[in-house]
C-alpha cells in the first residue's frame, strides 16, 4: 500500500538571499534539501504518510543558506527540520518516528514486539552502516564495504518478506537514501555490484523503486557521484 497522486510540484530552493516564510503561522513545514540523505528519510515518510497537503516542504541551499534559517528556525542550521505545533524538531531518525506518531496516514512501525525490537537495533546501526562505507572508500571497498552490506542482506532474512521488517516500515526509509547513494558511487567508481551475492538486497532496492513515495525524493545519480569523487577522492 502507498499513496498514488498527482506528481507534486516542488518549490524552489531558499539561499541567502530569501526572504524566510511566515514562520509559526499555523502551518507544518519540512526544512529539507533535495539532495540530503539525512532529509531525505523524511521527506519519504511524508510522502508515503500521504502528508503532502499537510507538511509544506521547505528546500534549503545547504552551500548558500539563509542567515534567518539558523537565527529564526534551527539554530543547529542543518536539516532535516519540522516546525509544527510553534516548535521545531530535528534528527532526521527522531522526525521520522514523530511523523508516524503525530500525523495519520498508514502506521510505519509493526506492533510485533520482535518486529519492534528488530527496528531499534537497525536504526541505532544506521551511522555505523553509513561511516563503514564511507571509510572503505579510502581502502579495500569490496572487503570493507561489504560487511555493511552483508548485515543488511542478513537482516532482510529475518521475517518473511521483502522488507527489513517484513513489511515496509520506517526503517527501510532511514536505510534506502544511503544505499541510494552508495550504489551509484561504488558502481561508478570501483566497479562493483553491491547486490551481487546479496539477492534479498537485490529484491530490496528493487521493491523500494517501485514505491513512488520514494522514487520522486531520489537524488540525481550524476550529482551524487560528483559530489562522493569530490569529498572522498578529492577529484
Amino acid at each position: 500500500m502507498h499513496s498514488s497522486r498527482v506528481k507534486e510540484v516542488l518549490p524552489p530552493v531558499l539561499d541567502s538571499t530569501s526572504e524566510p516564510p511566515p514562520l509559526f503561522d499555523g502551518t507544518t513545514r519540512l526544512y529539507t534539501n533535495y539532495q540530503c540523505p539525512f532529509a531525505q528519510r523524511v521527506w519519504i515518510t511524508r510522502n508515503y504518510k500521504g502528508l503532502q497537503d499537510k507538511i509544506k516542504l521547505v528546500p534549503i541551499d545547504l552551500a548558500n543558506r539563509p542567515t534567518w534559517y539558523k537565527e529564526k528556525v534551527y539554530p543547529e542550521n542543518k536539516v532535516p527540520a519540522l516546525e509544527h505545533d510553534n516548535k521545531i524538531i530535528g534528527e532526521s531518525l527522531d522526525l521520522v518516528r514523530y511523523l508516524d506518531a503525530h500525523f495519520e496516514g498508514p502506521a510505519l512501525l509493526p506492533d510485533n514486539p520482535d518486529k519492534r525490537e528488530f527496528a531499534e537495533e537497525l536504526l541505532a546501526y544506521t551511522d555505523t552502516f553509513s561511516k563503514t562505507v564511507y571509510s572503505s572508500f579510502k581502502g579495500d571497498v569490496v572487503k570493507e564495504a561489504g560487511v555493511a552490506f552483508d548485515y543488511l542482506e542478513s537482516a532482510l532474512q529475518k521475517f518473511e518478506g521483502l522488507f527489513l521488517l517484513g513489511d515496509l516500515s520506517l526503517v527501510d526509509f532511514a536505510y534506502i537514501p544511503f544505499v541510494e547513494r552508495f550504489q551509484l558511487f561504488i558502481q561508478e567508481v570501483f566497479n562493483y555490484d553491491i547486490t551481487s551475492g546479496r539477492p534479498k538486497l537485490a529484491t530490496w532496492i528493487e521493491e523500494l523503486n517501485k514505491i513512488d513515495a520514494y522514487t520522486v525524493t531520489k537524488a540525481d545519480p550524476e550529482y551524487v557521484i560528483r559530489l562522493f569523487k569530490q569529498r572522498f577522492l578529492g577529484q
